[in-house]
């Protein structure tokens, strides 16, 4: 798919069409993140850096299981 980079105001921008963004569940306003990959660049409604925070909080959940479980009575 083509995209047409276009002036608005002081910024550079795209539009992105309609399917796109039903496919990706965008609106208005919503956050979208740009990320480097070896291909070139990826765009995401999904922020890699917290899922990779997630991840290390669901490990730490795991480990300390029983101290937390204790620490929550």
């Amino acid at each position: 798919m083509e995209l047409k980079l276009t002036k608005m105001g002081n910024s550079v921008g795209m539009v992105l069409p309609k399917e796109v963004r039903d496919k990706m569940n965008l609106d208005s306003g919503d956050l979208i993140y740009l990320t480097e990959t070896p291909e070139g660049y990826k765009i995401t409604p999904y922020d890699p850096e917290f899922a990779r925070q997630m991840e290390v909080g669901r490990k730490v959940m795991k480990d300390y299981r029983q101290a937390l479980h204790e620490l929550a009575k």
